[in-house]
């Protein structure tokens, strides 16, 4: 089975990973992909940079399950997601989510579930840098709310 998850500093290359999610799968008719980037502003504030952390071990295994859990809920073939740790720069690259299925319509779902889950659940933490200062981030609420509709209550609420 290929690699579905990877937490890394490096870049990831769109193209040569969805060749890698279609390999040797003849029942692939579509596949669905997301890539973040890193914006110049938040919260009404200019961005130069941004640091994310991870907890090894833990944030895989929890995006792995969360996979399995898009392979129940919807007819996908395969899934993979990447995310970028450590420093990073405006415009730069942070996740892909790209997953295959035999119609589009699967693919876009399990895409999208996988990406609520990832914006609210996974074990990552997100610091700013921005004229007035380093600050860490928060999960926002809407992003609590996109979850919510998958039937997962999110457990940032205090």
């Amino acid at each position: 089975m290929a690699q579905r998850v990877s937490i890394q500093t490096a870049d990831f290359d769109l193209g040569a990973e969805v060749a890698a999610l279609r390999a040797g799968d003849g029942g692939v008719g579509a596949v669905c992909s997301f890539i973040g980037t890193v914006r110049d502003r938040s919260d009404g504030s200019a961005v130069s940079a941004m640091e994310l952390e991870h907890y090894p071990g833990m944030t895989e295994a929890a995006i792995e399950a969360m996979i399995d859990e898009a392979h129940r809920r919807f007819d996908i073939r395969a899934a993979r997601v990447i995310h970028r740790v450590g420093p990073l720069n405006v415009g730069d690259q942070i996740v892909l989510v790209a997953v295959s299925s035999a119609h589009r319509g699967e693919s876009f779902q399990a895409c999208e579930f996988l990406m609520d889950y990832l914006k609210t659940q996974a074990p990552f933490w997100k610091k700013e840098t921005t004229p007035e200062g380093a600050r860490w981030v928060d999960a926002r609420v809407a992003d609590d709310a996109a979850l919510a509709r998958w039937g997962i209550q999110a457990r940032n609420a205090g």
